[in-house]
């Protein structure tokens, strides 16, 4: 005979147990990405749009400075984020920016990926009249290429130095300022030139063209295949694109403009829940259609892209709607451990 006191207090806790459970899956996770307006915000956004109909709720928190983002991400302090290829080398071998930071390769080995995909090309930008028609006309003039503590400044001035030879201080005046205010400044006539990563076809690029011309520098073909330039363009994350100046109305380069490309990653960490990890990949990809339709450019987003640039492995939550899925994934991708 049951124990009528005893089943109702079994009932009781498996009552509690599932409100427990439910409770954990409506649990808010933590996301940081770039700033409104940046490929990798309208990435991360459909991302997170396609998980909340997954059932995971992400909270979004922009404008973050994703060096800084990564590091916190292989801290366990977030759960999401945009990940940067190029930066995961630089933690795991304290360098460069995170040089300071004693534990940087033990975040970086904390880190694990979801997807990779395509982000869009560094665009130097300069107004009609700034005087720069050429890249040897940067002599002399003032330079946006970044934010202060991001690693698009390094790459601009990179680009710069690969194709002029210019070096920044001395050749000529580089400026650090965040994106918004770096707009602000070119549109103003404060600075001559702006070196911007932005998708191919930006409205933020195309705004210059609203009230004036402008033009966007392409890369020189000579340029282009000296062994600098090949080891910035073959480093983690990079690449070359090639579009027609003539997208963007008002742009004074004319034919195909060749730049240099860069494609980023949605990460996560090795201690997110797999389950939680398996369904919002599995949201995001069983509604790719919505994903594509939420920007131009992630048109380009497709099965076949989907390990694009990705240099951290993946997170057995991902890797297990891939395998459900009939994705290949490569070797190098899944965790030793």
């Amino acid at each position: 005979m049951i124990n009528t006191f005893t089943f109702g207090r079994v009932a009781a806790v498996a009552a509690l147990c599932a409100s427990m459970a439910t409770a954990a899956g409506a649990q808010i996770q933590r996301g940081e990405t770039a700033g409104v307006g940046d490929p990798v915000y309208t990435m991360f956004v459909a991302f997170a749009n396609q998980a909340q109909a997954g059932g995971v709720n992400i909270q979004v928190n922009a404008g973050q400075t994703l060096t800084q983002s990564m590091l916190r991400a292989g801290r366990g302090e977030i759960e999401f984020y945009s990940g940067v290829p190029s930066l995961v080398n630089l933690m795991a071998g304290n360098r460069a920016m995170y040089e300071p930071i004693s534990d940087a390769p033990e975040a970086a080995a904390n880190l694990r990926a979801i997807l990779g995909f395509q982000a869009g090309a560094y665009h130097p930008v300069t107004l009609a009249g700034s005087g720069i028609e050429g890249w040897a006309d940067i002599a002399g003039k003032t330079v946006f290429t970044g934010p202060p503590a991001g690693s698009a400044s390094a790459t601009s001035e990179s680009l710069i130095r690969n194709v002029t030879g210019l070096e920044p201080g001395s050749d000529y005046t580089a400026v650090r300022l965040s994106w918004g205010e770096g707009y602000a400044a070119l549109a103003d006539g404060r600075i001559d030139m702006m070196v911007r990563p932005a998708e191919i076809g930006s409205a933020n690029i195309e705004q210059f063209g609203l009230s004036g011309e402008f033009r966007i520098l392409s890369i020189p073909a000579d340029a282009l295949e000296t062994p600098a330039m090949q080891e910035l363009v073959g480093g983690a994350g990079r690449g070359v694109a090639q579009f027609d100046g003539s997208i963007y109305p008002g742009q004074l380069t004319e034919g195909t403009i060749t730049a240099l490309a860069f494609s980023q990653f949605i990460g996560t960490h090795a201690g997110v829940d797999e389950d939680l990890v398996y369904q919002v990949t599995r949201a995001f990809w069983e509604n790719l259609d919505e994903v594509q339709a939420t920007a131009f450019f992630l048109q380009a987003v497709t099965p076949e892209t989907a390990f694009t640039s990705v240099n951290v492995p993946l997170h057995p939550g991902a890797i297990r709607y891939y395998e459900e899925a009939g994705f290949t994934i490569p070797d190098a991708l899944r965790p030793t451990n």
